[in-house]
């Protein structure tokens, strides 16, 4: 077998041929590629023309969404077991960090526990694409992070939109990507959108407010859109591969819920023995991770306990549209042999 990656992008033909298109235009800075990008974004979402924002990274949504909430000095909560970007993000905007252990057993917050906590926002991400249950009455600001969770479905809607803003990551390995980097802003709320393409629209403006250049380049919007065509398609492959390690008998971290239609991002095996299972995939070409450890922890782990028990129970499999189901198979049964 040769060396199976733990992740990798799906690119092919159609993104370099869209590449290609605008490179032959010589229009690369942000133009009309973005804007149908956006327009896309907001039918994929089922929303207005107007409601989605596209930017350079995930990390610029983040900030933005925070900035266009007026986040300065708030108690923003995260969930410690998360990407360190939200942490970044909250330090950026010089709000104060709360940090929030996971629900037992689960890579989401315990939602429940969040009121106790007296935040004025949260930035809730659905981890491993799983939606999270957010708080039908919000007593804070809410901030839906889509960056594992894009096109996943809960009461028969596309999550993103029960808060005041979503965001979403195309970095090189998420669920769709823009060529690397890239994120987006979608929110209800058009008042919301428009600040933040007003702070992205830097150059050539007359009121000396302060702006910042998080615009998505053309090539980048050009990707997505051709990602964006293709995701049913990307999607059906991740669920073939997740039903595969499944079926055949892993115990893989989901959801019993009929409202909740995850979107496989990844397919994480709990076991009490991580780093054997990840060495033994190895020796076979095979690459897993724990897809947070301890120290990546945002705070310190021992106030964490559920949050600290996934970051020694738990591995993650190679799950991405490219990978053979014949591989998905073998890496099944060689799992099972060693679990036995």
């Amino acid at each position: 077998m040769k060396i199976i990656p733990h992740n990798k992008p799906t690119l092919g033909p159609r993104e370099l041929s869209a590449a290609k298109r605008v490179l032959e235009s010589r229009w690369l800075s942000q133009n009309s590629e973005v804007t149908t990008f956006e327009n896309e974004l907001c039918g994929f979402f089922s929303i207005e023309k107007g409601h989605a924002v596209v930017v350079s990274s995930g990390s610029a949504a983040l900030f933005l969404a925070l900035w266009a909430l007026g986040c300065k000095n708030d108690r923003v909560g995260i969930p410690v077991y998360s990407c360190s970007a939200l942490r970044n993000a909250v330090e950026m905007i010089g709000a104060n960090s709360v940090f929030l252990d996971c629900a037992e057993k689960s890579p989401n917050l315990d939602i429940s526990s969040v009121i106790s906590s007296n935040i004025d926002t949260l930035i809730a991400p659905s981890m491993f694409g799983i939606p999270i249950e957010t708080d039908k009455n919000l007593s804070y600001k809410l901030i839906e992070d889509l960056a594992q969770s894009f096109g996943a479905i809960y009461e028969d809607q596309p999550i993103g939109l029960r808060g005041d803003i979503g965001i979403c990551s195309f970095y090189a390995t998420k669920l769709i990507t823009t060529g690397g980097q890239g994120g987006a802003v979608i929110s209800k709320d058009k008042n919301l959108i428009d600040l933040i393409k007003d702070y992205r629209e830097f150059d050539n403006r007359r009121d000396n407010k302060a702006r910042f250049n998080f615009q998505m380049t053309e090539i980048q919007a050009a990707i997505g859109l051709c990602q964006l065509n293709q995701f049913q398609e990307f999607k059906l492959k991740r669920n073939n591969i997740f039903d595969i390690y499944r079926d055949a008998g892993l115990d893989l971290i989901d959801v019993d819920d009929k409202n909740c239609k995850p979107i496989r991002y990844r397919a994480v095996l709990k076991t009490d023995k991580p780093l054997f299972l990840i060495e033994k995939l190895k020796e076979i070409g095979v690459t897993s991770i724990v897809p947070i450890e301890e120290e990546e922890l945002l705070d310190n782990s021992d106030y964490y306990s559920n949050a600290k028990w996934l970051t020694h129970n738990t591995i993650s499999l190679p799950i991405y549209p490219d990978l053979n189901q014949k591989i998905a198979h073998q890496i099944a049964d060689c799992l099972l042999q060693l679990i036995k």
